[in-house]
């Protein structure tokens, strides 16, 4: 005698929901991937969509989806352990150690990509991009200059952000869910600019790490990140 529960015996949301967790398992949906709509899905399953939305903010309680006012919900980004740099907030990093996390801004404005921002974002020459210098501190002590470069179009309300009080990664997991990201990581000596946010000297190696996102099958972020080479370290799991 089998033991498998017959299917008219599972509710129709869990029904949904293991559709939706098996079209992600499979491969079908990738991290950032919009998922059909509950209207959609409603019409699939012939259901209303009461019962969609059930199995949809379940999975979204689960940080299996990821759901965007007026956007849509998506994919939710799973953790990147095999990359050495987990993507995520500064300030979340600090706080897990007990520590006190601040932030100075020293710059955020509207930038028309030039040939060589353009091409790097794949995007149109004078296309609208966001740019933003931020300097965080770990217990007073400046640990990273954070130089990004944001597409307007998967954020549009960048600008409008107050990042004395959250980090641009707290905001942009929020609109625009990650789909991908490629990374790489050197030892350079910083320019004097840099040097100064960092209170640190040009002849003090710093490890920069460099990182682009894509979302929504864009380019999404482009970001340097500068970290004093004495007081920072890269660490993660294989």
């Amino acid at each position: 005698m089998s033991h498998d529960t017959p299917l008219e015996a599972v509710p129709v949301f869990q029904r949904i929901k293991n559709y939706l967790l098996k079209e992600i398992q499979t491969g079908t949906w990738k991290e950032g991937d919009a998922i059909p709509s509950e209207a959609a899905l409603a019409q699939k399953f012939n259901v209303s969509r009461m019962t969609v939305n059930r199995a949809v903010r379940e999975l979204t309680s689960e940080q299996i989806l990821h759901r965007v006012q007026g956007s849509g919900t998506y994919v939710a980004q799973q953790k990147y352990q095999a990359t050495l740099v987990e993507i995520k907030s500064i300030a979340e990093e600090v706080r897990s150690r007990g520590h006190v996390h601040r932030s100075e801004l020293h710059e955020l404005i509207a930038y028309p990509a030039d040939e060589k921002l353009a091409a790097q974002f794949q995007v149109k020459v004078g296309h609208q991009l966001f740019h933003s210098v931020i300097v965080h501190f770990e217990n007073e002590q400046a640990i990273q200059v954070e130089d990004r470069w944001v597409n307007s179009s998967l954020a549009p309300d960048y600008l409008q952000q107050d990042f004395i009080h959250k980090t641009p990664n707290e905001y942009l997991v929020a609109v625009a869910p990650l789909q991908g990201v490629d990374y790489r990581i050197e030892a350079v000596l910083p320019d004097r600019s840099i040097a100064d946010m960092l209170h640190i000297s040009t002849k003090e190696a710093s490890l920069v790490l460099h990182r682009k996102t894509r979302s929504q099958n864009q380019i999404a972020t482009i970001v340097t990140m500068w970290h004093p080479g004495n007081r920072y370290q890269f660490t993660g799991s294989f």
